[in-house]
């Protein structure tokens, strides 16, 4: 999300590359027997689906909040489709690829409360840790990132001084695709052990939000997102607790903050200047 809204392309999608790497990753790792095959086919899965917004909204300047809505349906619909049709009528076969197990770091892992809470993690986990720091560095440390972060600003001075515009869009669209690909494979062999329909539930658009919380920073949106982690597991603690609350009102809780966290920025957060803004390059270049 931070890559293609700092490129100037909103990913609405994001909910709809979830579901793609998350039955990609369950299938075919379920097949192979293997957990990197399953992490492989989730990213190729997210980059189609993101490969999809960037065509429409690129090169065809479809409204990109509308592109994606329909990827979010398609994506729903495709994956809804085969499991009805091939993986429930033999779940073994095609749904059963287990979950990925726990590396214990030495020595960080040992440390008291955050050791098991941060160090003692699947793959997919660290690979999260990594792709914060490492989108954190290449957007504002290199000049591919400023390159992004000029053609979401403003475009026609990028253009002007001989950036491809249209080109780093693609290229940010599509490297987001590979973290939310890899974020689809966690819902699946990172902790369910296995592929149900629409299973992401509205994740995707909670992402959004936590963007918008972040202020299209990725350590900001990392602790947004690690806020909204919070209130779903509270919600989960609550039901556990048997608490008077009503068990439908603490389910709404998690897209309860949500909503109220980001009433609370309207108006306070700056989006980039040009995102979801169409570009379309100087002819007479």
């Amino acid at each position: 999300g931070v890559l293609c809204e700092r490129a100037g392309v909103i990913n609405v999608a994001i909910e709809g590359q979830f579901l793609a790497g998350a039955f990609a990753a369950s299938v075919v790792a379920t097949v192979t027997g293997s957990m990197l095959a399953g992490s492989l086919a989730a990213i190729a899965a997210g980059v189609l689906i993101a490969g999809m917004l960037a065509v429409f909204a690129i090169r065809y300047r479809v409204n990109q909040v509308v592109i994606g809505v329909v990827l979010v349906v398609f994506a729903s619909g495709i994956t809804g489709f085969l499991f009805d049709q091939f993986v429930e009528q033999d779940t073994q076969a095609f749904n059963n690829p287990g979950v990925m197990q726990p590396v214990r770091i030495p020595l960080l892992g040992d440390i008291p409360v955050l050791g098991d809470t941060f160090f003692n993690q699947t793959p997919l986990v660290y690979t999260m840790y990594a792709s914060v720091a490492i989108v954190t560095f290449v957007l504002f440390k290199t000049r591919w990132g400023l390159r992004v972060r000029a053609v979401g600003e403003h475009p026609r001075a990028a253009d002007t001084v001989g950036i491809k515009v249209l080109r780093v869009r693609y290229q940010a669209v599509l490297i987001g695709g590979i973290a939310a690909g890899l974020g689809g494979a966690f819902f699946t062999i990172g902790f369910t052990g296995g592929f149900s329909k629409d299973m992401t539930a509205g994740q995707g658009f909670i992402a959004l939000a936590a963007l918008i919380m972040g202020r299209w920073h990725p350590v900001g949106a990392t602790v947004a997102a690690l806020f909204f982690g919070f209130t779903q597991q509270l919600q989960s603690q609550l039901q556990i607790l048997d608490t008077p609350i009503p068990g439908d009102l603490l389910i709404m809780a998690p897209y309860l903050a949500t909503v109220v966290a980001v009433a609370g920025l309207v108006g306070r957060v700056r989006p980039p200047a040009a995102d979801g803004e169409p570009y379309v390059p100087d002819a007479t270049k």
